[in-house]
């Protein structure tokens, strides 16, 4: 196996303002070539930490290497080797689109005829090349983001950074975008680092997520890793849509002050499930049922021996035709495989029991 090349490592960095950490002691290696995803709540410090590698903001505390080089010290932004793309493009609206592109380069004191050939080169790997001669108030939302991802990737850069680049375009438009971007990153094979608060954003796009919150790291793997086995509480229900149910357990196989967590698409009626398959069943009290077109969100509570009173959620596709009454008790499970364990005071995640 090759060893795994590090485009982007950051040691113990932290950045304080007065007493609040904004980011708190944060390590993370970023593989050459990957698109590494920041996913976190408003304020959980993901921006601060993509402004302290791209030089925009200095580190209290800690380092930062890009391609193997420590670059927090004294190394300005335009020597880093990075190019940024922020959620506003930040494009000039007198300059045409070949011209927003081609700024940087002139800037650096490229040639002329290099410029043309790289603006050119770079549009047309965007579909951009037919736009060349507009300015940017006749774009679309979308056609201003591959415009301001042009300009970023003529610079050549070793390491792209993009600050939530697709939150001003609508839902459908931003399905197309992250499509183009995971195969634009795909095709160049740059190390990305990638800001969002959209979980959909971060499970779609990332080849690994980083979620964050008040400043740390909680976790980081790839989407499937984070989804299916959350290190916490934290993890467990900010990833996930709806999030994960979280049900006390009274039961004395189990340490005081655990919780039970499984998603709701793991909820079931117990009909669902082929005889002799290990479940956990639960009495559910259903209260509401949503019709979603492809799924059904299904309300209620849990409480019974064994179980703290709990409000739980089922998500269960449209084609599941069992019918659901509101207002009935009816018998819910989930599989043993699917259950996960929590320390209700730390929200850590516990080992499995064989559960009440």
């Amino acid at each position: 196996m090759d060893p795994i090349v590090v485009g982007v490592e950051l040691r113990n960095l932290s950045r304080r303002f007065g007493d609040f950490h904004a980011v708190d002691g944060v390590d993370l290696s970023i593989r050459e070539g990957e698109l590494l995803v920041l996913l976190g709540p408003s304020g959980c410090g993901k921006t601060t930490l993509l402004r302290m590698i791209a030089g925009l903001e200095r580190p209290t505390s800690g380092e930062i290497f890009i391609g193997g080089e420590r670059v927090d010290a004294d190394v300005p932004p335009r020597a880093r080797g990075i190019a940024m793309v922020f959620q506003s493009y930040a494009l000039y609206p007198h300059r045409t689109v070949a011209q927003n592109i081609a700024f940087p380069l002139e800037a650096s004191g490229m040639p002329r005829s290099q410029i043309a050939d790289k603006v050119r080169w770079a549009a047309e790997m965007f579909g951009i090349a037919r736009y060349l001669e507009r300015y940017p108030r006749q774009l679309s939302g979308g056609e201003r983001q591959r415009v301001a991802l042009c300009r970023a990737l003529v610079r050549d850069p070793k390491v792209f950074l993009l600050d939530e680049p697709l939150a001003n375009l609508d839902a459908k438009l931003r399905n197309t975008a992250r499509d183009e971007l995971k195969r634009f990153q795909r095709r160049i094979q740059r190390t990305t680092v990638y800001v969002t608060h959209d979980q959909v954003e971060a499970m779609g796009l990332g080849d690994r997520i980083a979620v964050m919150d008040h400043g740390k790291v909680r976790q980081i793997g790839t989407p499937q890793e984070v989804y299916e086995d959350p290190v916490d509480t934290f993890v467990a229900t900010f990833v996930g849509q709806p999030p994960m149910n979280l049900v006390e357990v009274r039961d004395p196989a189990l340490p005081p002050g655990t919780l039970l967590g499984f998603r709701p698409e793991h909820f079931l009626p117990q009909g669902h499930f082929a005889s002799g398959e290990p479940t956990q069943v639960f009495c559910f009290a259903v209260r509401r049922v949503e019709y979603l077109g492809s799924d059904r969100y299904v309300y209620g509570s849990v409480a019974e021996q064994g179980f703290g009173e709990a409000t739980v959620i089922a998500k269960l596709p449209a084609i599941v035709a069992t019918p659901i009454p509101e207002g009935e008790a009816l018998e819910f499970a989930v599989p043993r495989k699917a259950l996960r364990y929590f320390d209700a005071a730390t929200g850590a995640r516990r080992e499995g029991g064989r559960g009440p």
